[in-house]
């Protein structure tokens, strides 16, 4: 009888070790298949990250590229207007300074031919007196002529300084707003990370989850200091941008305070 109890306790035994070990067996695969899930699960959102952070990159490529050729082509447009402006300006002064040079000489030709027929001493005098005058005139001409000329360059080199501060002050908001989006990128690339060390089950793959995300928070430093520093650059080019130059300054860049 004792020997028949003690078995069938044996055999009690037996089947709870089989009914464990099953137990233990169901519990690993359970636990392998949501860790091939969880697996799968963070690969399709590196994926995803992947294609997303390529189309952006890739749409920003092109904004930049539809940027600089926009700038390109209304730099060209300005230069080439500047330079139509500039040389009908030099036409204009010139048919002036030739249409007052030709005045004087008529005016000296007609005193020469009017001394011819006088002679007198006192109008030798006279007409001494008229050429100094002319002599004086034309000088006078030159000169208001090579001011307008400089005026004329210096309101161009102003419009260019212009306009060279709002492409600056573009750019440097461009970079600003790309280094945000990089800081925002890097800082859900951070989250990810540390949810990853979280879910890490063996050493190995919490060393290697540690390692990255020690790898993300040091770019995201970087990407935070580059950040900060062109919002500075950004602001700064928005303050030079502001600058104003009178009216008066614009009309006669020549006048007191101008330069």
């Amino acid at each position: 009888m004792a020997q028949t109890e003690k078995r069938e306790n044996s055999v009690l035994f037996s089947l709870r070790e089989l009914r464990q070990i099953e137990e233990n067996r169901v519990s690993e695969e359970e636990q392998a298949v949501r860790n091939a899930e969880q697996a799968r699960i963070a690969a399709a959102q590196a994926e995803e990250r992947r294609i997303r952070e390529e189309a952006e990159g890739k749409a920003r490529t092109e904004r930049e590229e539809q940027l600089r050729i926009e700038q390109a082509r209304e730099g060209a447009e300005r230069e080439a207007r500047m330079r139509v402006e500039s040389a009908e300006a030099s036409e204009r002064q010139r048919q002036q300074a030739a249409l007052e040079q030709q005045r004087l000489a008529q005016e000296m030709e007609l005193r020469r031919a009017h001394v011819a027929k006088t002679r007198p001493t006192w109008m030798l005098a006279v007409t001494a007196i008229a050429v100094i005058g002319v002599v004086i005139a034309a000088v006078v001409v030159v000169n208001k002529i090579n001011d307008a000329q400089t005026a004329s360059e210096k309101q161009a080199q102003a419009e260019r300084d212009r306009d060279d501060a709002i492409k600056e002050a573009r750019d440097a908001q461009d970079k600003a707003e790309a280094a945000a989006k990089e800081v925002a990128n890097l800082g859900g690339q951070v989250k990810d990370a540390q949810n990853a060390v979280e879910r890490a089950n063996t050493q190995a793959e919490r060393d290697a989850a540690n390692q990255r995300l020690a790898q993300l928070q040091k770019a995201q430093a970087d990407a935070q200091h580059r950040a900060a520093e062109a919002a500075a650059a950004a602001a700064h080019a928005q303050r030079i941008q502001g600058i104003k130059v009178s009216a008066e300054c614009q009309n006669n860049p020549l006048a007191k305070g101008c330069q």
